[in-house]
């Protein structure tokens, strides 16, 4: 598999963003028997203060998000709640997906808030940005539905509880 990743902040050295990474992003690409060594994703570990600035820039947003995507190709279907187009080669015979990036600061911040440990949420993150690449998206609440049912599958698979599943135990 191409994923290339850059980490930016350190702490995601320490907390096994590649690894995590790794894991993840095979088993998206495997759930829609896509051959991972053919696809080609950049991952970059970066902190809220360089998140931020990329989410004012592409969404017009300047606050922290948890993770962002830009996908290589629009690939969402027009119907709500449809699935994407499956993604095809280029003339080189890779599949450019496109671009993740996650920031420590929101995704601590969230784990710790949710319970979790901070690799299943960043499992979770990781899995629900790759599905962006591949046109998924929760702008509606059928789309939101679908996403969200693709996201418990592909965690479940790897052995991690539903993240939608709140614990409300002290």
């Amino acid at each position: 598999m191409a994923l290339e990743i850059t980490i930016e902040d350190s702490r995601w050295q320490q907390d096994g963003l590649e690894d995590l990474a790794h894991q993840a992003v095979a088993a998206v690409l495997g759930h829609f028997d896509l051959d991972p060594a053919d696809c080609e994703i950049a991952l970059l570990g970066c902190n809220d203060e360089t998140i931020t600035g990329l989410n004012a820039e592409f969404r017009e947003k300047p606050t922290a998000t948890n993770v962002l995507s830009w996908p290589a190709e629009d690939l969402a279907s027009p119907e709500p709640g449809g699935h994407p187009v499956r993604p095809e080669a280029d003339f080189t015979g890779e599949i450019p997906l496109g671009d993740i990036a996650i920031a420590y600061e929101t995704c601590l911040r969230e784990a710790e808030a949710a319970k979790k440990p901070l690799a299943d949420h960043l499992c979770h993150l990781v899995v629900h940005g790759v599905l962006h690449l591949l046109g998924y998206d929760h702008i509606s609440d059928l789309d939101a539905t679908v996403m969200e049912g693709l996201e418990v599958e592909i965690l479940g698979n790897l052995g991690l509880d539903d993240p939608y599943t709140v614990d409300d135990s002290p």
